[in-house]
């Protein structure tokens, strides 16, 4: 199975995958302990960033509607 990162409505980054690697932003590695499933939070109110822990319900919204990034610019 790919890795899929769901952008959810209203809440967080869902991803999925059997080999997930998260990283900080030194490269060090979070402890998933084998999950295949991690949910990121959006809005900035978890007590557990960068994992969703659920508070960012009734206090922020977004409907997730996908649509096409323009092409990018060329390099100069």
């Amino acid at each position: 199975m790919a890795t899929k990162l769901t952008v959810l409505s209203n809440g967080s980054l869902r991803v999925e995958g059997e080999d997930i690697e998260l990283v900080d932003a030194d490269g060090q590695p979070y402890g998933l302990g084998g999950r295949q499933r991690i949910s990121i939070c959006r809005c900035g109110l978890s007590k557990q960033k960068p994992f969703c822990d659920g508070s960012h319900k009734g206090h922020f919204e977004h409907a997730a509607v996908a649509f096409d990034l323009p092409a990018p610019k060329p390099a100069l």
